[in-house]
Formats: C-alpha cells, sequence, structure tokens
C-alpha cells in the first residue's frame, strides 16, 4: 500500500462504518443482546422511524397535496382545533403499528381513549404513547414541527379498557423520543442508555447514527418560552424573566414547538419553559405525550425536567391526558429558575 493510497482506504472504512449503523442495528447494540425482547424494541423503534418516514415525505410535500393543510373543523378532546395533518399523522401511526404485533395499545393526544390492536394483543407486551405532530400551528407556515414518543411495558390485563396501569410515574417508560422535521430529518431516542440522535438519508430510506451518547452543557445561554404569556403567570416565573432580561448571556428563542425548542437546548443549553397559567394552572402539555418523554431524554443527556416544584419523572397523572407544567433543560438553569420559585414559596 502506498502512501497516497492509506488516507483513501480510511475514509472508506470511515464512511462504511458510519453508513452501517442503522437504527434497529443501534438498539440491538445498545441492549447487548438479541433476545427476544431486545428484538422487540428493535423492531418498535424500526416501526416509530417508518412512521417517521411517512411523515417527512408528506410534510415535504404537503402545500402541493390538496387538503393536506388547515383545519377540519373539529376539535379533539382537550378542545383544541384540529388541523388535517393531526389527522393524517396520528393514522400514520395507528397503520405502521397494526398487525405489526409489537404494541398491543396506541395512546395519542389526538384520541379521547387509548387505541387498540386485539390482533397485537395476544403477543404485544408494549404501549405506544405519542403526539403525531407537535407544533402543529408550524404546518401552515413551513416552520419546525416534529413528532413525540414514548414506550412502556403493558402492565395487567387491562380487561375493562380503561388502561390504568398508563397512569404511573414517567420512570415507568422503558424509552422515548422524537424526530424533528426539518432542514432534515432526525430521530433522537433512548432506551436508558444514553441519548443518541439519527439522520434520515432520503437515498438510503435510512436513519443513520449521527451522535452518540448526547450530554446537555450544564449552562447554556439560550431560554425559551412564549413571553406573550407573562402576565399570566405566577411571581416567581416573572421573576426569572426579569432577571434574564438584566443579565447579559442570555439569548431567547422560542420556534412553538416543543421539539424543535428542545433539539435546539438539547444540544447548546439553557432552559425551556411552559408554565402554568391563572387560566391553566397545570400548564398546556400533556404529561404522558410530551413532558414525560422529554424528561426521560433530558435525564439520560445529564439534564434535568421539573414542573418547578416536583421532578416531571415522578409526577403522577391522574387521567391519560392530564397536563403538567414543564421547565427542562440544563442542570444549571432548571435550578435558576427553580430558586425564584423556592424563594417565593418561603415567603
Amino acid at each position: 500500500m502506498t502512501d497516497t493510497e492509506q488516507p483513501l482506504d480510511l475514509t472508506r472504512q470511515y464512511a462504511l462504518d458510519r453508513d452501517c449503523t442503522t437504527l434497529s442495528r443501534h438498539v440491538l447494540q445498545q441492549l447487548h443482546s438479541f433476545s427476544g425482547d431486545a428484538q422487540d424494541l428493535s423492531a418498535l423503534m424500526s416501526r416509530i422511524a417508518l412512521a417517521g418516514k411517512f411523515i417527512a415525505r408528506r410534510l415535504s410535500s404537503a402545500g402541493l397535496i390538496e387538503d393536506a393543510l388547515g383545519f377540519t373543523g373539529q376539535r379533539n378532546v382537550q378542545g383544541e382545533a384540529v388541523k388535517k395533518m393531526d389527522v393524517y399523522t396520528n393514522q400514520v401511526f395507528i397503520s405502521v403499528f397494526e398487525q405489526s404485533g409489537l404494541v398491543c395499545r396506541l395512546a395519542s393526544e389526538e384520541m379521547d381513549k387509548p387505541y387498540y390492536l386485539p390482533e397485537n394483543c395476544p403477543v404485544g407486551r408494549y404501549t405506544l404513547l405519542y403526539d403525531p405532530l407537535d407544533g402543529s400551528s408550524n404546518v401552515d407556515v413551513n416552520l419546525n414541527v416534529g413528532s413525540i414518543f414514548s414506550i412502556r411495558k403493558q402492565e395487567g390485563e387491562d380487561l375493562d379498557g380503561t388502561a390504568q396501569d398508563l397512569l404511573q410515574a414517567g420512570r415507568k417508560q422503558v424509552g422515548a423520543g422524537y424526530i424533528l422535521y426539518g432542514p432534515s430529518t432526525i430521530l433522537v431516542y433512548s432506551i436508558g442508555t444514553g441519548v443518541h440522535a439519527f439522520i434520515l438519508d432520503p437515498s438510503l430510506g435510512e436513519f443513520i447514527l449521527a451522535q452518540e451518547n448526547i450530554q446537555i452543557p450544564d449552562h447554556g445561554p439560550v431560554y425559551s418560552v412564549n413571553e406573550g404569556n407573562f402576565w399570566q403567570w405566577e411571581e416567581p416565573l416573572r421573576d426569572y424573566i426579569r432577571y434574564v432580561h438584566r443579565h447579559e448571556g442570555y439569548t431567547a428563542r422560542y420556534g412553538g414547538a416543543l421539539v424543535g425548542d428542545f433539539h435546539r437546548i438539547l444540544f447548546q443549553g439553557g432552559v425551556f419553559l411552559y408554565p402554568g397559567t391563572i387560566k391553566q394552572p397545570e400548564g398546556k402539555l400533556r404529561l404522558l405525550y410530551e413532558s414525560a418523554p422529554m424528561a426521560y431524554l433530558i435525564e439520560q443527556a445529564g439534564g434535568r425536567a421539573t414542573t418547578g416544584r416536583l421532578e416531571i419523572m415522578d409526577v403522577i397523572p391522574e387521567k391519560i391526558h392530564a397536563r403538567s407544567p414543564l421547565i427542562i433543560g440544563s442542570r444549571d438553569d432548571v435550578a435558576l429558575v427553580e430558586s425564584f420559585i423556592q424563594e417565593r414559596d418561603r415567603e
């Protein structure tokens, strides 16, 4: 081998290694096993990835497809106006898991009750909880949106169809993640072995490993919050905003989609806040479909998630569509927000 050949061969070897690290392979590597459980999780993640591919394709041409954008004229179980893309993305998740043998139930913020897959229930031991299209108000103006998912093992027989076993703390999750639809389609996931990011390569039709074991900085410059609600928050949250306005080193970034805002903070550090308001003290975000999955990820990445007074992962929902305030991000920045709340609580 000549000196000129060696660097080229090394480049080829590096490219080959990167190209071969697909999502399904990575899951099995993380579990160090080819057991039935490991293969089920790998297959489950592959199905989630398939849903992401369908949704990414639809979003990329939504403006050209008849009846893809706008509202349906209906309202969901939370009383919110439903967009046509909400309906489509929710159905995508149902379709890719039907007859998969992987999950017995699907629970979505777009559905009043869990959706049961009787053909899967004899063998499917998992429940998938998901927000099919986070930030759907961004779709019509071509801004970032995402999908959020959480995986839980089904406990008990659930004979009455009420899914009471889902009303447990976030620490019962066995995996969680999100798909960000932007300039690239990025899937970020954890099954308790760190946080890992994959980028969809359209030429291969595969999610390819981009970064392993992501760790959020202990402190970051970004604070992400809808300051239009400033006067509807409790005073400690207003105190925090006044603090960052007076001190250098902070920058406001808010895009209207939890997935996009969270993704920035995961890599750059900082804090995302969605507090309760006078009208909605419990906040707007759904615990099972949004807050708990993101809390699972941030803890795996070395950060924290809290309501301001209780760790998100310890919150037990009273119903499957329960909401919670959310303060999530770098450890130091979350602690700073908490300090304003604790100071007011001591008064």
